[in-house]
Parts: structure tokens; C-alpha cells; sequence
């Protein structure tokens, strides 16, 4: 297979963030709401097209990935790899209308795996900007939603990861961005200016280095059990019914879907409340308030939402351990600071705002429990999924 190093055509460059949830946890896949914002680690890739239907992709670190776009059906065998990725890319493009064919990329992610910080769906919309501007420049350019969820169907459907449309669009906008799922078609999104800098805070998440095996069960029954409620309405989906509407039935529905289908329910409704506060907040410049509420969503995701540790085993729980540890820290600091669990949680990383000065003895006091280089500084970054100025 051709190196792109051992060609000397036109080189074109693309680069993808990663993004870090803001507020909203677990609720897109009920149509909800969330905040969420780019990052500054990206997936970024120098691409030669070629003429011949095959993608060769290099990644730092990974096995080189050869597609054959002859075959644009799902394939068993690549369930869970980078191949099925840029097959579902392809062929949901193909099925829109859109041109696609071969190209050789080399790329280097600085996007962490396994840290919650979507490194598969900055891979997703980058690979969704190669293919769209190299082989569709003479078209109407895809909008971010549109590639969003090009990308979301490639991992429902060939990766085999359940996962909602946040991820995709926060990493192909950029920027803080709200985003309102009542119309999952055509979901509301809106950016917003954030830079925690200018109120003086770091951002940072913190890998307790917990293992995500064996947590899939865990995850689906998150949305499965609010739909259960949803369903003893005879609806699809929470974002159909109100709070108060949930809590009138609140003793029939212990009876029916059980308490922790109800508490669920209760962080879902709370959580969207918490993004429209939250995104007022930012928009207002009032850190006080935002850092009010990202507090008490970590607190719903640890009372309510219960997706700090696996049920199944006890006895790993790094992410409690992170987040008291880390509320202990700001109060015998006498700071003002927050913190949550990041992403799909049972395990994996927390997030943590924390005056700039203090952030190097925090780092080093939090890193004696989780090992070095376990704290990754955020910045949030303003731009998406984009080809750049050669």
C-alpha cells in the first residue's frame, strides 16, 4: 500500500478536537439537553486522495487501517476497529448523495483513549472532513450537524457503541456549545464564548485508571431504565413528559420500573434544568453560579444518575475516591473549586475546575493517589472539525 511519505502531490491538511462534557449527563440518548466543549487535543491528519476506492490510514501508535470501499456493508469482524469506522463513514455519505473514494492520511492523535474525552468521535468527524471536502468541493459543504451524525450512525451501527450525537457535534462545532436534542433530527445547537482562564480557573480531568471492561451493561441501562418511564406513560423518550408529571406517579412507578429507574429520571429532569442555568451563566460571565451547578451535577450523577462505580463490583470505585478526595483538597484549601464525574462514568475520569495557582499542588497532590500524568489540562478550542491552510 502507497506511503502518503513516498508521494509529492498536493498534501492537504485536516484536524478534529476531542471534547469534554460540561453539564447534561446522560441525558442526549432521552432527547435532552447538554453543554458540552472542544478541546485543544485533536486527531489531525496530512491526506493525499487517490484514484483507486481504497483508504489507507496511519496513526501513531495504532496497526495501519486498509479499506476496500468496493464493500460498504457492515462487517462483523470489524466491530469495535478504526475500519468500521471509516466503512460506516463512507457509506453513510454515499447513501446522502455524497462523492467518496480512496486516500492515504497519516495521522497522529493527541486525543487520550479511554479517558472520556472522545478520541473515537474526533477520529469520526475528521475522517468525515476528509472524504466530504476532498471528493465534494463543487457541493454544498456539509453542515456540523449533518457530519455529527454521519458519525454517530458509522458507530451505532459498524463500531457497535450505542452512543448519542453529543460527542460528534461538540467535536465537529467547537467552542462551548449547548445543544438541545427535543428534535433529534434537528437538534438546537448553540455556541458560546468559555475560556475558564479569564475567571481564573484551570480545567482539567483526572484518569483514576479504571477499566471500562465489562461496563456495557452498565451503560445500556441507563437509557434503558429512563425509557422504562418514559414507556409507563406511553411515551418513547423522557423529554415527552415533565418533572412534576413523573412525580405525581412517583409511587406507581417504584412499583412498576423500581427506584433507581426513578431516581434517573429525576437527575434527567434536574440535569436539563442545570444546562440552561449553566449556559446563562457562561453567557453572563458569572463563574460563581456555573461552578454552583457543576458541583451539583457531579452530586446528581453520584445520588441520582448512580453512574460513579459499577454496581457489580464495589470494591473499584476510583472515581468516588477522585471526587472526595478532590472536594476534601478545595476544603482544606479554603478554595472555591468544582468537580463531576466526566463522560460515561462507572469508571474512568472526573473533571475539575480549580483556581490557576493552585493547580500545580492540587496536580501533585491528586497524582500520589492515580499515578503520574493521570491530570490532563483542558483548554477549551474554538474551532471544529476543519481542513487547515496548507
Amino acid at each position: 500500500m502507497q506511503d502518503i511519505n513516498n508521494v509529492s502531490g498536493n498534501l492537504r491538511k485536516f484536524s478534529a478536537p476531542g471534547r469534554t462534557e460540561l453539564a447534561g449527563n446522560h441525558t442526549d440518548h432521552n432527547c435532552g439537553k447538554v453543554l458540552a466543549a472542544a478541546i485543544q487535543l485533536e486527531n489531525a491528519a496530512t491526506v493525499y486522495k487517490k484514484d483507486d476506492g481504497i483508504v489507507f490510514f496511519r496513526s501513531g501508535g495504532f496497526p495501519d487501517v486498509t479499506v476496500n470501499l468496493d464493500n460498504l456493508d457492515p462487517l462483523p469482524q470489524e466491530t469495535g476497529t478504526t475500519q468500521a469506522l471509516v466503512r460506516g463513514i463512507a457509506a453513510e455519505l454515499k447513501k446522502r448523495g455524497r462523492l467518496i473514494g480512496g486516500f492515504s492520511a497519516n495521522a497522529v492523535s493527541t486525543v487520550l483513549p479511554g479517558s472520556g474525552l472522545s478520541s473515537s468521535a474526533a477520529l469520526e468527524m475528521l475522517l468525515c472532513r476528509i472524504f466530504d471536502s476532498i471528493y465534494n468541493e463543487d457541493c454544498r459543504p456539509l453542515s456540523n450537524v449533518e457530519i455529527a451524525q454521519i458519525g454517530q450512525i458509522a458507530e451505532n451501527v459498524y463500531f457497535g457503541k450505542p452512543c448519542g450525537l453529543m460527542d460528534q457535534i461538540a467535536c465537529a462545532v467547537g467552542g462551548a456549545v449547548a445543544i438541545d436534542f427535543a428534535n433529534i433530527e434537528q437538534p438546537q445547537v448553540k455556541q458560546i464564548y468559555f475560556n475558564p482562564a479569564d475567571a481564573g480557573y484551570a480545567l482539567c480531568v483526572v484518569n483514576t485508571g479504571g477499566s471500562h471492561a465489562d461496563l456495557t451493561a452498565d451503560y445500556a441501562a441507563v437509557p434503558l431504565e429512563m425509557k422504562q418511564v418514559a414507556a409507563f406513560f406511553g411515551k418513547t423518550v423522557l423529554r415527552e413528559l415533565d418533572k412534576q408529571t413523573v412525580i405525581d406517579a412517583s409511587a406507581e412507578i417504584r412499583k412498576k420500573t423500581g427506584d433507581r429507574a426513578l431516581l434517573r429520571t429525576m437527575h434527567f429532569f434536574n440535569e436539563n434544568e442545570r444546562v440552561d442555568a449553566m449556559t446563562a451563566a457562561l453567557e453572563k460571565r458569572d463563574m460563581q453560579t456555573y461552578l454552583e451547578n457543576v458541583n451539583e451535577s457531579g452530586d446528581s450523577s453520584w445520588q441520582l444518575l448512580q453512574n460513579i462505580y459499577a454496581p457489580h463490583y464495589p470494591q473499584e470505585q476510583g472515581i468516588s475516591a477522585a471526587l472526595a478526595l478532590t472536594k476534601d483538597f478545595f476544603k482544606k484549601q479554603g478554595l472555591i473549586g468544582a468537580c463531576r464525574v466526566h463522560g460515561g462514568g462507572f469508571a474512568g475520569t472526573i473533571q475539575v475546575y480549580i483556581p490557576i495557582d493552585a493547580m500545580k499542588i492540587y496536580g501533585n497532590y491528586i497524582e500520589k493517589v492515580f499515578n503520574t500524568g493521570s491530570v490532563t489540562p483542558l483548554q477549551i478550542r474554538q474551532t471544529g472539525a476543519i481542513e487547515l491552510d496548507s
